[in-house]
């Protein structure tokens, strides 16, 4: 057993419990009943500092940092891996093959049975130098500068903004290389240098300067304009940083010399049966797999076993729809998480506890059983396995159920049932309730569709959509749905584009994370913290920095932050509670105003709903309400979003852009992380947002959602290359009628 004793993280409350080892173990409740606090920032923060504490304190400051948990102890502790939702950093030079290690055998094959022969391993890969394509350095795309983008010709270096990039504008640091040279008349218009004055302006490579003015820094170069721009902007970190600002300048496109492949045409003459590298990785991971398994040379042999053995994880898990050159960027939160269980799926580790948060998440019903699987033999290889789930399915496969509530936030935080599947069955819990009834009761749609008013599509070819010519309904409550990886996405990108394009504002949730950090709450996030600001300024007759703990109002003692923290060197900081404040952050001076009785400490610990009706008529209840529409209502306003789990900060997402103006609103799998208590008012709100003349799009999985769509797409009917093609589309009723359906038998 792994034995926990008085967890007391965010909103647990002192509970002790224990988990059985060799496993499978299913924490489930409602969203944010205390699950993602007790088993990622108790059970897994506590192993990984415990395993972080076994390296030289030198060592462990280069290591991520893990919160110390609130609990008095944890006995029978394995080492944790945990797989979660997070999607890698998304990087120009990071494909599945080299986020999964397959990239690198492949390399070795190519070198030893490849014809003819280039190099070794090294010279196959477009991250180095001897294998990538000289025309773009391995990024198998051009960003190339619209010089008459970034120079204004019509003016001279003396003028204003001649030159429109950062530090370029008159008495600029960068600005200063050009005009301080003494090559140039700065009151000259540059249309009017000569061509070699303009040669040297725009083209010149780095040179000393022979005879250069007083105030020439001594030791500088100097460097045409362009090569410039693209050895220190364009081609390294900062061009990402300002992209915003640099991007119009640039025209992009795939890259004309390697025609995307990222690699030299020396290393692409090397071929094995008739196909080279960049080929083989463009194949999918399933035809990837025959290709391999068939190779006769005796020198491929061992590579062959252990490449094929990757690529079967792969398949198994129900990627065999990805190709290996496939941006790492592009991939679904879902997907990334599939690809690091299949990683694992082939380790020799046993004893591991292996923590899954939401492993069914972006799953169709058809592909869990996929998933179900590479979780049991992750259980049958010796390994404790954790999963954070909801899903009907995943729940009924544990070994153990730990169920977590009764409600969200303050309201949950205990366990509320421990035991076997057949014993959940019996208790009287949300949960169980849900897994009594054979399907969640939604009613059917009472929209009243207005005409019949569509967006046309045609020939939609983005990614794998196979050319689709197809009538968008607007003015209804759209599921599109379709196992995972068929188009569904695309389709929307697609349609997203078509509907800006005729002149109307789309409104586009996705699933990128909504940034946290310890200063972000309810309050800031909603855009409401400075209208109760100036509502006390107003109130008190001071000013409204007097009540910002960023600001003016902030302690002293701890600079607004709530906590003193001491460093301590290479170990990791520790942080106590300030005593000045107690917590609260502000200064006494903030503290001695009121309004309505209330300081502005207690007025931030206020629920959402106490606040909504503290200051009903106001701006502060308007921006607010939102978060009661997403069943928000329990959250503080000055609880760190840090402290909130999935499926809240998805919510919290959604309820922010519910205000914004826009008469279509394309969502991505809203019911990520959310128990199906969670789920009805949520589809009471995409049809409420339907009735007030919206168009609702949603691409979804759950069941209970598809069937209360007044119309439904459906994608399929494989993934990848077998995907991309409209298998339906019409209502509820004619979906359980249609025999090519992938969908219809779940429903």
């Amino acid at each position: 057993m792994i034995i926990i004793k008085g967890a007391r993280e965010n909103n647990l409350k002192d509970i002790s419990l224990e988990i059985p080892k060799h496993k499978i173990t299913v924490f489930t409740g409602v969203s944010g009943s205390g699950k993602s606090s007790l088993v990622l920032d108790t059970i897994a923060a506590k192993s990984r500092r415990e395993l972080n504490d076994t390296f030289p304190t030198f060592v462990q400051q280069y290591l991520p940092k893990y919160g110390r948990p609130h609990v008095d102890s944890i006995e029978g502790l394995p080492m944790a891996i945990v797989i979660d939702q997070r999607k890698p950093t998304s990087n120009s030079r990071s494909t599945v093959g080299t986020y999964t290690d397959i990239n690198p055998l492949l390399r070795l094959l190519f070198s030893r049975v490849g014809k003819p022969f280039v190099g070794y391993s090294d010279t196959f890969s477009f991250n180095h130098p001897q294998g990538s394509c000289p025309r773009c350095s391995g990024l198998g795309e051009i960003r190339e500068l619209d010089i008459h983008k970034l120079v204004d010709f019509d003016k001279s270096l003396n003028d204003e903004d001649t030159i429109h990039y950062i530090a370029f504008h008159k008495g600029g640091w960068r600005w200063i290389r050009y005009a301080h040279s003494g090559l140039f008349d700065l009151d000259k218009k540059i249309k009017d240098y000569s061509p070699e004055e303009l040669d040297l302006f725009l083209h010149s490579p780095q040179i000393r300067l022979k005879n250069p003015p007083s105030n020439w820094p001594r030791t500088a170069k100097y460097e045409g304009l362009i090569p410039r721009m693209y050895r220190s902007i364009i081609n390294s970190e900062e061009g990402l940083l300002h992209s915003a600002v640099l991007n119009p300048m640039l025209v992009m496109g795939t890259c004309p010399e390697c025609g995307g492949t990222r690699l030299n045409q020396k290393v692409l003459s090397c071929r094995i049966e008739g196909l080279n590298i960049a080929e083989v990785q463009a194949l999918p991971v399933g035809r990837l797999n025959q290709w391999v398994k068939g190779l006769t040379d005796p020198l491929a042999t061992d590579l062959k076993e252990v490449i094929s053995e990757r690529l079967s994880a792969l398949e198994e898990i129900g990627l065999g729809y990805l190709s290996l050159d496939r941006p790492v960027g592009t991939l679904s939160g879902g997907e990334a998480q599939r690809c690091k269980i299949a990683k694992y799926r082939g380790a020799s580790l046993s004893d591991v506890l292996y923590i899954l948060d939401e492993p069914s998440v972006g799953l169709h019903d058809h592909d869990i059983q996929l998933m179900i699987d590479s979780v049991r033999e992750l259980r049958d290889r010796g390994n404790t396995v954790i999963l954070v789930e909801h899903h009907r399915e995943m729940i009924r496969i544990a070994d153990h159920i730990i169920d977590m509530g009764p409600g969200p936030g303050n309201a949950g935080g205990e366990i509320v049932f421990e035991g076997s599947y057949d014993e959940l069955l019996k208790a009287d819990t949300a949960t169980a309730e849900m897994m009594r009834q054979e399907r969640l009761h939604v009613p059917s749609s009472k929209n009243q569709i207005q005409g019949n008013s569509t967006l046309s599509i045609t020939n939609a070819n983005l990614h794998n959509l196979k050319n689709l010519n197809l009538q968008m309904p607007l003015g209804q409550f759209v599921v599109v749905c379709g196992v995972a990886g068929s188009g569904k996405s695309s389709l929307m990108e697609v349609f997203r584009r078509n509907y800006e394009e005729s002149g109307e504002e789309a409104v586009y949730i996705s699933q990128k994370n909504i940034g946290v950090s310890l200063r972000s709450t309810p309050a800031t996030y909603m855009d409401a913290s400075d209208d109760i600001r100036r509502l006390f300024a107003k109130k008190n007759k001071v000013k409204a920095d007097q009540f910002s703990f960023n600001g003016k109002g902030g302690c002293p003692v701890c600079g607004g932050k709530g906590v003193i923290v001491s460093e301590m060197a290479f170990m990791d900081n520790i942080e106590t509670q300030c005593e000045a404040c107690h917590g609260l952050r502000y200064s006494p001076e903030a503290l001695q105003y009121s309004y309505e009785g209330l300081n502005i400490a207690q007025v931030m610990d206020l629920s959402v709903e106490q606040a909504v009706e503290m200051f009903e008529g106001t701006t502060i209840a308007d921006k607010l309400r939102p978060l009661l529409d997403v069943g928000l209502h329990y959250l503080h306003l000055n609880q760190s979003l840090s402290t909130l789990s999935g499926g809240e900060l998805s919510r919290m997402k959604l309820a922010s852009s519910l205000g914004k103006k826009g008469k279509l609103y394309i969502i991505d799998e809203p019911t990520d992380g959310l128990h199906w208590k969670d789920i009805r008012p949520l589809i009471d709100l995409f049809h409420r947002m339907v009735s007030e003349g919206n168009s609702v799009y949603v691409v979804e999985h759950n069941t209970a959602v598809i069937r209360s769509a007044d119309h439904i797409i459906e994608l399929g009917p494989g993934a990848g290359e077998e995907g991309g093609r409209i298998i339906f589309t019409g209502t509820p009723a004619e979906i359980l009628k249609c025999p090519a359906s992938i969908t219809a038998k779940y429903l």
